[in-house]
């Protein structure tokens, strides 16, 4: 085994970690959320700006496609799939580890809505903006949506376009990286 493939399997093996410590968070919050919130009336943490209102969303994100359980799954393995894909083809530089990361939280997030999906047939939702009147969330939206955003920010104001040519299918692209 040689010294890159060593070090690919030792950040893939921190991604691994990091996405299996956060996922138990978010399947924690969630079973606190059933536990203290469901049947129960909003738990309020700052009034009139946010509370904990236990909700199980049959939806997608804000509430859309409704009662399409096997389609959202679907395209949320799709889409794991794709990131799965694009951390094993990161390289190994450590100007993306904030990516691995950000990925990790992205992947935490996706499969931690699955597993409610394929549990309860909903995901359950626990923090509202009531300030803004926001969507009822949870701790895996704020994965997914976090890790989205800092990760788009990241490509559009750090990497250069000569940094992301690991995602090019052509044939030379890892001898330029090393």
């Amino acid at each position: 085994m040689n010294n890159t493939c060593i070090k690919r399997t030792k950040m893939l093996c921190i991604d691994f970690v990091l996405a299996i410590i956060l996922l138990a968070l978010d399947q924690f919050t969630k079973y606190l959320a059933i536990d203290r919130l469901k049947g129960n009336q909003a738990f309020v943490l700052i009034d009139g700006v946010l509370e904990l209102r236990y909700l199980e969303n049959r939806g997608s994100a804000f509430g859309m496609l409704q009662n399409q359980k096997y389609f959202i799954l679907f395209v949320g393995i799709i889409f794991l799939a794709v990131i799965l894909f694009f951390l094993f083809k990161l390289p190994l530089q450590k100007k993306f580890c904030s990516v691995h990361i950000l990925l990790s939280f992205i992947v935490a997030g996706g499969i931690g809505n699955m597993i409610d999906r394929i549990r309860f047939d909903y995901v359950v939702d626990f923090i509202y903006f009531k300030l803004i009147d926001f969507p009822i969330f949870n701790v895996a939206d704020c994965y997914i949506v976090c890790g989205t955003i800092v990760m788009f920010l990241l490509f559009l104001f750090v990497f250069k376009e000569k940094d992301l040519e690991f995602l090019s299918f052509k044939q030379n692209r890892y001898r330029e990286m090393k």
